[in-house]
């Protein structure tokens, strides 16, 4: 059952009485399914940076970041806040090369038993989140990057070798079989070597018979190499043609913290969001975090909030790149909308947009013409911007 603060707020929205608008508000009036976070217990414990987490409007999805193992206190704890605030779970992740224990990985265990120990471990994991998961990552980062399945490094690939995948795929579907199951690595969001090894191993999941419903884009970028939409849109077709959903489950894209070009971090997190909106597979991007106070990444500021838990440019150009929102009210965030000025042409009513907004794109309609001093500058075929 919904909290009854979700169920009220839903109520009054659809009512017109609240405006419903953030990044997961305006994702979903697009048609997808949410935009969400990577959230760690660190997160949790920093009550203001928590307070944007736990803001649904914006965040419709967590994903644990390294939380979800055999110790489940620290999982519990961020999915217990995700259900509170009635946010989904992408859970993350059942079968890596890494972060495995010592005891497997030094046990010198033969196929037989490995395999054993990787299906009770999923048995247990996806067990315990019966019901809680909307997805789960089955199998992470398999792959090399010429596309040919990775042993070296990989216990359960040299060892059991790629009938691991399906074996686990199978494992997770009887453990919890309402969850989606995903495969999920890097360096696949483009066309290319790797794209192609991901797209077999989807083929050779289903060739054994075990179901797998989608494929996860971590998309790790940097700043001023995103290039076009039509790439990625293309890329994600191809996975979508073999009948299994996909969804940006891992996007950050760096600049670095020491020299940061933010204007262009903008436009390249509107390029990912414009290619997700075009490919009706593509149900939700998830940030992997939202504030470069806790990133991964060390001497970079990748994502959406700064380290001071300011929003970024990258935030306006996320709303106005997935359209307005779902009630058509007033945004509740610090979004700059369009605003309204006594001079003719530019758009309709004779509008001006504000820095950082949408002025142009393929199906856009609102202000064409930038307040002084900014100027529209083409991003891509969806999208232009004041700059």
């Amino acid at each position: 059952m919904a909290p009854v603060k979700a169920i009220l707020f839903a109520t009054l929205a659809s009512a017109g009485l609240v405006a419903a608008d953030g990044l997961n508000a305006r994702a979903q009036a697009a048609g997808k399914k949410y935009f969400g976070t990577e959230i760690s217990t660190q997160v949790l414990g920093d009550a203001n940076a928590n307070n944007i987490a736990k803001n649904s409007q914006d965040f419709g999805q967590y994903t644990c970041e390294n939380e979800m193992n055999f110790n489940y206190a620290n999982a519990d704890k961020i999915v217990a806040q995700a259900q509170a605030n009635g946010q989904l779970m992408r859970c993350h992740a059942l079968v890596w090369h890494s972060q495995v224990p010592s005891w497997v990985t030094n046990g010198k265990f033969d196929n037989a038993t490995l395999i054993s120990i990787m299906k009770n471990h999923i048995a247990n994991v996806v067990g315990h989140y019966k019901g809680k998961c909307y997805a789960w990552d089955v199998v992470n980062e398999a792959l090399n990057e010429d596309g040919s399945y990775r042993t070296s490094g990989s216990i359960w690939g040299s060892t059991i070798g790629p009938a691991f995948i399906p074996i686990a795929f199978a494992a997770a579907a009887t453990a919890d079989p309402a969850a989606k199951l995903y495969y999920n690595d890097y360096n696949c969001d483009r066309p290319g070597s790797k794209a192609t090894g991901a797209q077999n191993l989807i083929k050779m999941v289903k060739s054994y018979g075990a179901p797998i419903h989608g494929f996860g884009m971590q998309g790790h970028m940097t700043t001023g190499q995103v290039g076009a939409a039509s790439q990625y849109v293309t890329n994600m077709q191809a996975f979508a043609n073999l009948g299994v959903e996909v969804a940006y489950t891992e996007l950050d894209i760096a600049t670095p913290s020491s020299n940061p070009n933010f204007a262009q971090q903008a436009t390249d997190y509107a390029t990912i969001v414009s290619a997700c909106k075009q490919v009706s597979a593509c149900v939700g991007i998830t940030t992997w975090g939202f504030t470069d106070k806790y990133t991964w990444i060390s001497n970079s500021a990748p994502l959406i909030w700064d380290t001071s838990l300011q929003k970024k440019a990258a935030y306006n150009t996320i709303l106005n790149t997935w359209g307005s929102s779902g009630t058509g009210t007033t945004s509740t965030s610090t979004a700059p909308a369009a605003t309204t000025t006594s001079a003719s042409g530019g758009g309709p009513g004779g509008c001006t947009a504000a820095h950082w907004a949408q002025c142009g794109g393929s199906g856009y309609s609102g202000c064409k013409t930038c307040e002084a001093p900014y100027t529209c500058k083409y991003s891509n075929d969806w999208y232009s911007q004041c700059l």
